[in-house]
Formats: structure tokens, sequence, C-alpha cells
């Protein structure tokens, strides 16, 4: 399961590798060059990739300034889904993820770099 080892305002160190683009890092891959339809804010369609993986929980990072909006029908659509929601700033989203892999949960993190 890859861990992130080092995040500051867009860069982010997952398992030795650098990232200068918003990413999703699921237990088996990461994606990254992630983007959303609206930049700025989270919509289903941006997270596809996580509805087909079906996590137990979803870590949203959003950004180092905390300035990615999740509208609550998204949270609450993800809850419909059976998928425990965490929404914080990018720093505190990596320690949390880096958390729940220590316990060993099936968590995907789609992570705001900057903003």
């Amino acid at each position: 399961m890859p861990r992130v080892e080092h995040y500051e305002f867009g860069k982010i160190v997952i398992d030795g590798e650098i990232f200068n683009r918003d990413v999703i890092i699921f237990p088996d891959r990461i994606i990254d060059n992630w983007w959303r339809k609206e930049g700025h804010s989270l919509c289903m369609d941006d997270i596809r990739d996580v509805l087909t993986y079906n996590p137990e929980i979803l870590v949203i990072g959003t950004g180092y300034y905390g300035l990615m909006r999740v509208p609550e029908d998204v949270i609450k659509s993800l809850r419909e889904r059976g998928i425990e929601v965490h929404v914080a700033k990018t720093k505190e989203a990596c320690r949390i993820f880096n958390e729940l892999i220590e316990k060993g949960k099936r968590v995907v993190a789609a992570l705001h770099l900057t903003c």
C-alpha cells in the first residue's frame, strides 16, 4: 500500500516518487495529474475511478489552504454508497490516509496539492 512520505504546497512524495500535480492514491496505483471539471469544486464525475474501486474510506485533501470545495451532496452520495468520507486540508488528509493504511483499512486518497 502506498504511503505519503512528504507533502508541501504543490509537491507530494509517495513511496519515494515525487508528484507535482493532484493525485488519487489507490492501494495498487496512483493516478497523477488528476483534474476536476470545475477545478476547485469536487463533483461525483471527478471521482468515477474511486467509485469503481469502491473503497471502505475516501480521504479528500482540499489543498494546502483548503480552497477546494467538497459539496455536501457529494459527501452524502458517497456515504449512501457505504463509503466513509474524511475531508481535510491536504497536510491533515495525508496524515489521516497514512493512519488508516496502518490500521489495514481499504482506503483511497484524492488529494489537491495547491491552493
